[in-house]
């Protein structure tokens, strides 16, 4: 979205096609999750009215179309890129298939998981930690728009206080709304280390993935 109230910025996805390209040139394997929020929010609809099952999977297609926006700015740098959804759409992307989607990852390809788990009343951030734990990731990044994980809204409160460093269940017991609960309670169980970051401060996504201490980790 970019600094736009709606829809697709073309600027913001060659910039986030740029970072990713910083990180490729590294020999990483990458796979990355994208959200809809910009086209279509489905816990926003549903406070309108809105089943919450249909809106979620608008929700759903939603990821989809911001999945194939990226993949064509990462082809455009010569990165192979693969989508996987998990809603079936066989002309748009290729089925959900862990092993299929590690193959696409030891060839050196760039997968974008779409169209979240699949099913409604999960969130984006809870289908990122289950595809994460399914190709065995070493980590999780979380792109935001704020420095990380603060005790209290950041854009409301001038003085929140930034934290560095904390536990999963911190998180749960302060309730904190980085990211969604299940997301969260997932991570823990299975003891995949997250970082929340801010996707604006260029060269970002690289200083994390060399070792920087950027943002907020959430570990043990």
């Amino acid at each position: 979205m970019g600094d736009q109230q709606f829809g697709i910025s073309l600027e913001m996805i060659k910039y986030v096609a740029k970072e990713i390209q910083s990180i490729f040139d590294l020999g990483l394997e990458i796979a990355i999750v994208v959200g809809g929020g910009n086209i279509f929010r489905g816990v926003a609809a549903t406070s309108h009215g809105m089943d919450r099952v249909s809106a979620d999977h608008m929700g759903m297609l939603a990821t989809v179309i911001n999945s194939l926006a990226l993949q064509n700015a990462l082809e455009d740098k010569g990165i192979q890129t693969r989508i996987q959804t998990a809603i079936s759409m066989h002309e748009l992307a290729e089925p959900f298939i862990v092993r299929k989607a590690v193959r696409h990852l030891e060839k050196k390809r760039v997968v974008i998981f779409a169209a979240g788990t699949g099913n409604p009343y999960f969130t984006t951030d809870t289908a990122a930690v289950l595809r994460a734990q399914e190709i065995h990731a070493e980590i999780l990044l979380k792109a935001t728009k704020v420095n990380g994980i603060y005790d209290s809204d950041p854009v409301t409160n001038k003085n929140a206080l930034f934290i560095k460093n904390i536990t999963y269940m911190k998180v749960i017991e302060q309730q904190l709304k980085i990211m969604d609960m299940t997301a969260i309670s997932l991570a823990m169980n299975n003891s995949l280390p997250l970082v929340v970051f801010n996707l604006k401060g260029e060269g970002n996504v690289k200083k994390i993935v060399c070792g920087e201490k950027i943002g907020t980790r959430i570990c043990s």
